[in-house]
């Protein structure tokens, strides 16, 4: 789909995948004027199609699309472009346990022009691809270091949006921690480098006693739909969940105590990532014998389960593919 100011968004259509051509100059290339999404279709064992949530990282694209000073998209007609292409590309979605249909959205700028000013012109792509089970082998607690030299964002930037921009800040720590032996980096925040933030492109939690805590969102986070749907779970379950400031010491320090139980992360294509191991400045601390907890795997369990439609929908979270 297409936009110029004079049609605004216009001439939707589904073409076969193939290459771009765009100018040398498109400003896209040259200033970074670009969101984009992900999410995933499912296919249940009697040959349904689910898509979990759509309607959320729509409204995330007009989010991003906001801050980035792209003109917004009709959320409505995006979820229903979405669900015609999947229902055209069906036979692409994988059956085995685990696998489904990545689906990626994105916007980019398109005016040939070298200068620093939003395009005038932009096009919305979306594109599929198959993906294989993240954990093939069964769910196995990852290494994490605590990144203490770089940031990712802070208050005020792109942090909230999902951009291009964003994703490319992170690869020179993520390339320090896998030298290092780690597999993610859990980012602190950008001004008093002691708050904790994301770990690598998902949200974090951590059960704390009694007390599941992830970190607030005040602008540098991005709002994760599997962390609003973990969020919702908790609290149904009758967990204290609470979204504040989280000190990487606390952490430490809970540890120290016995009371830090389970760590992990969310986001699309894990689900829930447990955590078993933080590397800060060479402390090292594993957590919960460095095993996935009941927490998390109930999460994943459930969050699965209604994916792929083996558990109940009560939230309403499943949009069916005709």
């Amino acid at each position: 789909m297409d936009y110029n100011p004079e049609k605004g968004w216009h001439d939707p259509r589904i073409v076969p995948y193939g290459p771009l051509c765009l100018e040398p100059s498109t400003m896209v290339f040259h200033y970074g004027q670009a969101i984009f999404e992900g999410l995933k279709a499912y296919k249940s064992d009697d040959g349904r199609i689910f898509l979990f949530r759509p309607d959320m990282n729509m409204k995330r694209i007009n989010i991003s699309n906001d801050r980035m000073s792209i003109p917004p998209i009709d959320e409505e007609f995006a979820v229903e472009a979405t669900k015609a292409l999947v229902s055209l590309d069906r036979d692409w979605i994988p059956s085995e346990p685990g696998t489904s249909l990545y689906i990626r959205p994105f916007i980019i700028s398109t005016d040939p022009f070298l200068g620093v000013r939003p395009s005038y012109t932009y096009k919305f792509i979306i594109i599929l691809s198959p993906s294989g089970a993240y954990y093939p082998t069964g769910i196995n607690p990852v290494k994490i270091m605590v990144e203490n030299e770089y940031v990712r964002a802070v208050r005020g930037g792109t942090g909230f949006a999902k951009t291009p921009g964003n994703y490319a800040a992170s690869l020179k720590a993520q390339e320090i921690a896998y030298e290092k032996g780690y597999v993610q980096v859990l980012w602190l925040d950008g001004v008093e480098r002691k708050y904790v933030e994301e770990v690598g492109s998902m949200n974090v939690f951590f059960k704390i006693g009694d007390e599941i805590v992830t970190p607030m969102l005040d602008g540098s986070i991005l709002p994760g739909i599997t962390r609003d749907s973990c969020i919702h779970l908790l609290k149904n379950w009758g967990y204290k969940v609470t979204e504040r400031k989280l000190a990487i010491q606390e952490l430490f320090d809970a540890h120290s105590e016995g009371k830090l139980d389970e760590a992990f992360g969310t986001g699309t294509a894990a689900v829930i990532s447990p955590i078993g191991e933080l590397n800060w400045n060479d402390r090292i601390i594993t957590i919960n014998d460095g095993k996935i907890g009941p927490v998390s795997q109930r999460l994943y369990d459930t969050i699965t389960g209604i994916q792929n439609g083996t558990a109940e929908d009560e939230f309403g979270w499943i949009t069916v593919v005709e």
